[in-house]
């Protein structure tokens, strides 16, 4: 008796992987940032983090039912903005004005494009830029850990007053700054998880920190005495959140190697340019949503060609496309 050949729609590759694992995997992985910001920031730390979650969760249950869709509460997607967030604000921040950034987080930037997988900006970055436009002062009032003393960051000391906070405080994070971003060293333990799991891509945050090292390190050692030097980039400020959490967003991000490593490139330029010559002390933000913005197009370039696809073809291909 003939085999029958069985024909099947793809996927053909099923993977154990689901949407709640991973994002709880990154969940996971947020902890040890987590714990530095209340070590260095206190009680206020949880009260953030809290609010933020939980205008997060309520906001994207209340779409979704207004939506007639599905209710994904749980699926771990609105805990990660509500959490990203927060870690992305300052300690002092006031809690009603977190509400509003994780409202704008999740229903701007997240359930008016369709929800989870069809966002095109990062829903926490969107709530973050909401704010520092509504509320400048109040998203550039820091405070120096343990205590309630307001305090410049390391990147607004070292553009505005020339002077450079020491790298072992940039590593262990007992700097002022945003409640999340102080400490590289918990930052890159959470990050090494997400790496030995496969959850993120290492293109892109080799590519975004790399960029940030030798563009910034040029003119570092072109004057020496203007600007500061690669290792100090590296760590202060948001680049490590931005580069490991942020910026490897699958949704938000290109789907291919290459477009990966662009993507990080370009965000890795654009920092240095902000950081050195713009008004403004730190640039991570705005990198990745400009990035984010640029990630279509990114991947309509940067697309592989398929197998017996010549060169001609693909030209005419993506010309029509």
């Amino acid at each position: 008796m003939p085999e029958k050949l069985i024909v099947s729609v793809s996927p053909h590759i099923i993977s154990e992987e689901t949407v709640p694992k991973v994002m709880y995997g990154v969940i996971l992985a947020l902890v040890p940032a987590v714990i530095a910001s209340l070590y260095f920031f206190g009680v206020q730390a949880i009260w953030l983090i809290v609010t933020c979650i939980l205008t997060a969760l309520l906001t994207e249950f209340i779409f979704q039912r207004l939506r007639r869709k599905s209710v994904t509460v749980t699926d771990g997607s609105a805990v990660i903005t509500g959490l990203l967030l927060a870690l992305i604000l300052p300690p002092s921040f006031p809690l009603w004005a977190a509400v509003l950034g994780a409202v704008v987080a999740i229903a701007l930037g997240k359930q008016i494009f369709g929800g989870l997988g069809h966002n095109i900006f990062n829903p926490a970055l969107i709530g973050r830029a909401f704010l520092a436009a509504t509320f400048p002062v109040l998203m550039t009032t820091w405070r120096s850990p343990f205590d309630a003393v307001t305090t410049a960051t390391p990147l607004a000391m070292m553009k505005f007053e020339g002077v450079k906070t020491p790298y072992l405080e940039l590593f262990l994070g007992s700097t002022a700054g945003s409640l999340g971003e102080t400490s590289s060293l918990a930052l890159l333990v959470g990050a090494g998880y997400l790496l030995f799991k496969g959850y993120i891509d290492w293109r892109i945050p080799a590519s975004f920190l790399s960029t940030v090292a030798v563009f910034g390190g040029t003119f570092w050692i072109i004057n020496p005495g203007e600007y500061p030097n690669p290792l100090f980039h590296l760590l202060a400020g948001g680049l490590m959140l931005g580069a490991l959490f942020m910026a490897t967003d699958p949704v938000t991000t290109p789907v291919t190697k290459r477009g990966r490593w662009v993507f990080g490139l370009g965000a890795g330029v654009l920092v240095i340019i902000i950081r050195l010559w713009g008004g403004l002390p730190e640039g991570v933000m705005y990198s990745i949503l400009l990035m984010n913005g640029l990630t279509p197009l990114i991947n309509k370039y940067t697309l592989p060609r398929r197998f017996g696809e010549t060169r001609i073809s693909r030209k005419f291909k993506v010309e029509e496309g």
